[in-house]
Formats: structure tokens, C-alpha cells, sequence
């Protein structure tokens, strides 16, 4: 008789714990065990445990390969849902065998696990174990499904009872998911079929809608909401958030109207990205060295500046030509600038040349820091504007949520949970299905941010991303490329390329360790079929088969397995935090991030004033509905699980797990060096902070 000792691990989430039967059947090289009922005196799988049984058989199985766990109906109870971490078991030998769950049991069925250790299918040889990751696969793209949300966008997880944004009739009255006077409330029924594996735990859930409904309520109360007049003055702005406030909000609303500043945020505020170091002045942008010289310093030119790469610029082109909607009955307007900017021997980011069109003429004048305080106040607040489209539509949606949620569903449709890779993948997709259908509910939907709080409308904001995706490239997203080709890589006090690369570097290391275990020549990537269905999948419903997009269609070699897998965790984890993690500290004073304006750019100098400026800036209910999305979106929930920290035990051999530990200390370390740094910095830069960023995005 051989005697197996037995560990269930349940969940620690509220209502991880079922009630139902639960009964185990044990599969060896040598044989299989009697489905056999786990069952102590008393509670058994209750939330946080973790049971030990003993299970019997009449012969030794040999090395154990799969388990079966069976839950079924208990007596007269009604059914409910199981969250299962793990099974251990202690074989008659002594040798531990670890089988991975991690997963919901939501009805009567059989969950079958496969021992941890990573495998790709090559190294699969007994049919039992081919057969069953290829069930495995199968039997996950038969539920999850690729649809068409917008089209000219990264396709998206299948929900039956979510359709994309339609125009609709205006005149049918029809419950959009929100209720009047709380437009920005969830629909709820953008996420009530998902998966219970693609959800939020019960705590995130209760987090992340306590959190909003309050603050909701708050906003309905104070009538700001309500509201659809203009601000009468710039510091009632402060009183949306007068609980909300931090050391670089409070710097935000103090010094937004300095050239420095205003500079500064394209260095290392929430859109880091854009700038490039400008080598010949455009014919678009005909800037002359009258114009800008008074700016440049004494014994220089602009033609020397540019020389010297002093000169840099953001070109908001993407966004020309994009039609704009009517909100609380007021025509919106819209422009696609140019900003020219110095960068000085004070190492201050300072614009010198605003522009509010792509096409130069008469009544498209060149804005200047000489010019009157409120014209040149609201030209750059038209760039400000400019920003929080390429931020929200591209940098934050599009760059990251959109494509993460390609990766994440390409993981799950075509690698089975032995694959290293899946192991490797799976904790940077935690959550993200969840709160993409959240975001789209809240940005995305006819009741929603875009609709209700954008100049662009829906289908505007929807074309902005459209328009990026169609030149996104694949070198474009790998990190290091992107500061040598926009000619930043040796920029003073750009905090977040230091700290970007260095997040990047730990990520890459550790990839490579992983890698190089499982793949130990060109012959395994390229002679992996799970591996080439997973990348043949995101470029055909991530970059929609565009093959100017330059991403692979196959991995042929360990190096661009390395790079290919290193893009996907930074995606999914420092680039998102990059984006999102100030997002509220930079736009809860408004002025500095607009999402609409009320009347059309300026056409001449010498006629804004300190009216036409508060009469251009959205109004109070335009105002709240934004900031209150954008409160909602960059407040992480409870259930965090910061980057390099992975509680879930995927990985069993001692060479991954060697080289997790490594990379938590190489990033615990880059976490002391920008504590360290910030110190010393008038404006901390904190975003990239290991510490603060989450392993996945999941809000």
C-alpha cells in the first residue's frame, strides 16, 4: 500500500472557499489512483487554508504527472465557486510533486493539473501528457474568442453582452450604463460574463467601486456635475479635489504657467515619450532666428543651436483633420500644434515657438514668449490640450492597455500553463482583461469620458488611437531604440529615460536567465509551435497582420525570443506605470491638461484675455466628469502585487527561482538609487520606482 500526502492550498481572497465536494484522482508513469473524496471532520477549503489529506493506493504510480481535482454537489447545499491556489503532494519516496492552480472552479467539474515544471512540447513525450495540453489549448480558444471593438484596433477579448460604440438614434431613449447626474458610473455589463479567472479578487472589486461611488456622490451633492457654466475663477479649479492633494499637485497648480515647467513635463511628466531633438526647422513650422533669437542666449543662433542639438520639438500631427462634437450644447474646437523648445545651458526644457496648425499662413500666427501674457498662456495651454490626447489616446490607452490585452489573450489562447513562457507571462496579465473592460466602459462607451468630456467625441478619440496603431512599429517599442531615434539618449535631467532603462535593463536580465534555461539554442525557438502560434496571433489581432509594422510573424533565434519577451513584460508593467501612475497628480489641475476647448485657436495676437482664456477652458461639469474618470483609472485598488513579486508558485525548477530572487534585489536596488536621487530634485520623479510599479496593468 502506498500512502500520498496531500496539501490543497484555497485562496486568501474573500469567498475563495467553497462548500462543494471535492475529490481528487491521482495519474503516475505507473498507474492511477481511485477518485478519492478529500474530507476531514469540519470545515474543509475554507478561504486561506490549506487542508492535508491521505491519499491510499494499492501500488506506487510512479513519477506523478497530472492530477484531477472533481467538485461536486454536497448534500442539499446550493453550489458556489472554489478558488484554488495549488496541490502538493508527498510521494511514498519522499520527492515532492507541486501541481499549479490558481484558478476558480465555478460548477460541478474536473479541473486537471499538470506537475509544475516547465515544458515545452518537445519535451513532451508520453502521449497522456501531449494530450493533455493540447485539451488544454482547445478547450481555451473554444471561450475565449477574438472580436472587433473599433476597427483599425488591437482586437479584444469576446464578452457576449458588450458591443462595441455604435452610432445610435438620439431621439430613442435607451439606458446607456450610467444614471443622469453620474454619467461616468460602470456599465456594469461590460464585465459581468467574464471569466471568473479574468476578474477582479472580491477585495480589488469592492475597492475600486467604494472608492468611485463616494466620490460620485460628492461631485452629485456639490452640484458640480450639474454645472455647465464656466469657471469664474482659476482657483475654484482646486476645490474638485480638496482632499486630494500631493507635494507635486500642489507644484502642478503653483507653477503651471512657467516656460520651465511646461518644458519640464515633456521630460518626465505623464507623456515622456514625444519629444524629439530637432536637427532642420520644418517648412510646416517657419520659425526664423529673429524670432527665437532673444531666447536663446547671448553669442548664438538658431542654426548654431540646432547644430549643437539644442533644439527639440513636438509635433502633434496625428491629430489634424479630427472633427470635433457639440458638449452641454457648446460647439468644441480642436487643433494638431507644433512646439519648438530650447534646451539651455541652465538645463532648463524651454519653448521658444508655438504654433496652433500643421499648414502656416496669415491667420496661423507664431507664438512667442515675447508676446502678451495670455496669448502666449494659451497657446501653450492649446499644446497642454494637444497633450492629453497623444497621452490617453496613445501613450495610455492605445501603447499600453490595448496591446497588453492582445498579449495577455494570445498568452492564454495559445500556451498551455506548463509552457515557460505562460509561467514567465502569466503575472504581468493579472487583471488587465478586467480593467480594460472597465475602461472601456468608462472611455469608450456612448455614456462615457469620450462622449461627455472630450472635444473629439467617441469616434474622434477612437481615431486618434486608429491613426497610431497604423504607424506603430515594432523598434518603436523596444526601449532602447526609441531614445536613440528621437535623439534624447544623452538628454540632461531626463529622469525617466534613466530610470526606464534601467527598469528595462533588470526585466532583460532576467528574461535572459529564463530563456536561455528552457531554450538552449536557436533550435528550440524556432522548432516551438505553441511559441510561434502565440507570436503569429498577436501580430495578426494586436498589429491586425500590418507587416509595415516591422513585429515578427516568427522567432527564429534566442536573442529575438530575449527581445520579443523583455518588450511584453515592460509593456505590461514600467511603461504603464510610466503613463499612468501621475496621471492624477498632473491633471487635477485642469488648466494643465484640458480635454476640451470652447473656442477656436487664435488667429491673431494681442486679443486673449483673462475672459477669453477662462471662456476657452472646459466648463465645470466637462471639468468634473473628466477628472473623476481620470481620479477613478489611476487610483490602484487594494490586491497589489508590485514588480518582481510573484506569490503564485509557476515556476518550481531552482534556476528561475534563483533568478527571480536576482531580479527582486537588482530592482530593489534601482528603488534605493532613485530614492536616493529624488532627494536632491526640486521635482521628484518617482513613477518608475520599482516599488510602485505593478507587475500588470490592473488599473
Amino acid at each position: 500500500m502506498a500512502a500520498y500526502k496531500v496539501k490543497v492550498a484555497t485562496g486568501t481572497d474573500l469567498l475563495s472557499g467553497t462548500m462543494d465536494s471535492i475529490s481528487l484522482t491521482i495519474v503516475g508513469t505507473q498507474g492511477e489512483s481511485h477518485k478519492q473524496l478529500l474530507n476531514h471532520f469540519g470545515r474543509d477549503f475554507a478561504t486561506g487554508a490549506v487542508d492535508e489529506y491521505t491519499v491510499r493506493c494499492e501500488q506506487d504510480l510512479g513519477e506523478l504527472i497530472i492530477i484531477r481535482l472533481h467538485k461536486e454537489r454536497y448534500s442539499f447545499l446550493p453550489k458556489n465557486s472554489w478558488y484554488c491556489n495549488y496541490v502538493q503532494i508527498r510521494a511514498p519516496d519522499g520527492r515532492i510533486y507541486h501541481f499549479p492552480a490558481y484558478q476558480w472552479m465555478d460548477g460541478y467539474e474536473t479541473l486537471a493539473l499538470r506537475e509544475a515544471t516547465g515544458k515545452t512540447r518537445a519535451e513532451d513525450t508520453l502521449p497522456i501528457l501531449l494530450e493533455h495540453r493540447q485539451e488544454e489549448i482547445r478547450a481555451k480558444q473554444d471561450f475565449y474568442h477574438w472580436r472587433v471593438f473599433v476597427p483599425g484596433l488591437p482586437n479584444y477579448v469576446h464578452i457576449p453582452s458588450y458591443r462595441p460604440p455604435v452610432r445610435r438614434n438620439p431621439n430613442r431613449p435607451e439606458w446607456n450604463g450610467y444614471i443622469p447626474g453620474f454619467p461616468i458610473l460602470i456599465n456594469i455589463k461590460a464585465t459581468k460574463f467574464l471569466n471568473s479567472n479574468l476578474r477582479f479578487s472580491f477585495v480589488k472589486t469592492a475597492s475600486f467601486f467604494f472608492r468611485l461611488g463616494p466620490m460620485a456622490l460628492g461631485f452629485k451633492l456639490r452640484g458640480l456635475v450639474d454645472c455647465k457654466q464656466s469657471w469664474k475663477r482659476l482657483k475654484d479649479i482646486k476645490k474638485i479635489f480638496p482632499a486630494n492633494k500631493s507635494f507635486i499637485s500642489e507644484y502642478v497648480a503653483a507653477h503651471w504657467t512657467e516656460d520651465s515647467f511646461f518644458g519640464y513635463q515633456y521630460l518626465n511628466g505623464i507623456n515622456p515619450g514625444l519629444l524629439r531633438r530637432c536637427t532642420q526647422i520644418p517648412d510646416k513650422f517657419p520659425v526664423t532666428d529673429d524670432m527665437v533669437a532673444p531666447f536663446l542666449g547671448e553669442g548664438t543662433c538658431l542654426q548654431a543651436e540646432l547644430e549643437k542639438g539644442n533644439i527639440y520639438l513636438a509635433d502633434y500631427r496625428i491629430l489634424e483633420g479630427i472633427p470635433t462634437i457639440e458638449l452641454n450644447g457648446r460647439k468644441q474646437h480642436h487643433c494638431a500644434p507644433l512646439c519648438l523648445l530650447h534646451f539651455g545651458s541652465e538645463g532648463n526644457m524651454m519653448p521658444i515657438a508655438i504654433q496652433l496648425s500643421q499648414t502656416p499662413g496669415p491667420d496661423c500666427p507664431i507664438f512667442l514668449p515675447s508676446d502678451s501674457e495670455w496669448d502666449w498662456l494659451l497657446a501653450k495651454t492649446w499644446v497642454r490640450y494637444a497633450e492629453f490626447y497623444c497621452h490617453e489616446a496613445i501613450s495610455h490607452l492605445l501603447e499600453t492597455h490595448l496591446i497588453a490585452e492582445a498579449f495577455c489573450l494570445a498568452m492564454i489562447r495559445q500556451l498551455p500553463m506548463c509552457h515557460p513562457l505562460y509561467k514567465l507571462l502569466v503575472p504581468h496579465t493579472r487583471y488587465t482583461i478586467q480593467i480594460n473592460s472597465i475602461g472601456r466602459a468608462l472611455l469608450l462607451n456612448e455614456g462615457g469620458l469620450s462622449a461627455r468630456g472630450m472635444s473629439l467625441g467617441l469616434e474622434g478619440f477612437a481615431e486618434v488611437m486608429v491613426r497610431a496603431l497604423s504607424e506603430t512599429t515594432y523598434d518603436s517599442l523596444y526601449l532602447p531604440n526609441d531614445f536613440v531615434e528621437r535623439g534624447v539618449q544623452d538628454l540632461p535631467g531626463y529622469y525617466y529615460r534613466d530610470d526606464s532603462l534601467a527598469v528595462w535593463d533588470a526585466l532583460e536580465r532576467y528574461v535572459t536567465e529564463i530563456i536561455t534555461y528552457y531554450y538552449p539554442c536557436d533550435a528550440a525557438v524556432a522548432g516551438d509551435p505553441e511559441l510561434q502560434s502565440w507570436v503569429q496571433e498577436i501580430f495578426k489581432e494586436c498589429l491586425l497582420g500590418r507587416e509595415s509594422s516591422g513585429f515578427p510573424q516568427c522567432l527564429r533565434t534566442v536573442p529575438e525570443l530575449i527581445r520579443y519577451v523583455t518588450i511584453v513584460i515592460y509593456t505590461c508593467s514600467a511603461k504603464h506605470a510610466a503613463v499612468n501612475t501621475g496621471q492624477l497628480e498632473y491633471t487635477a489641475w485642469m488648466p494643465n491638461f484640458p480635454s476640451s476647448m470652447r473656442n477656436p485657436p487664435m488667429q491673431a495676437k494681442g486679443l486673449t484675455t483673462l475672459e477669453t482664456f477662462m471662456d476657452t477652458l472646459p466648463d465645470v461639469k466637462t471639468t468634473c466628469i473628466t477628472l473623476l474618470v481620470l481620479w477613478t483609472l489611476s487610483r490602484e485598488p487594494d490586491d497589489k502585487r508590485p514588480l518582481g513579486h510573484f506569490p503564485d508558485i509557476h515556476f518550481v525548477e531552482e534556476a528561475p527561482r534563483r533568478s527571480m530572487e536576482t531580479l527582486r534585489r537588482r530592482l530593489a536596488q534601482i528603488s534605493h538609487n532613485i530614492r536616493q536621487r529624488n532627494k536632491g530634485l526640486p521635482i521628484p520623479y518617482y513613477y518608475l520606482d520599482p516599488v510602485l510599479i505593478e507587475n500588470s496593468i490592473s488599473i
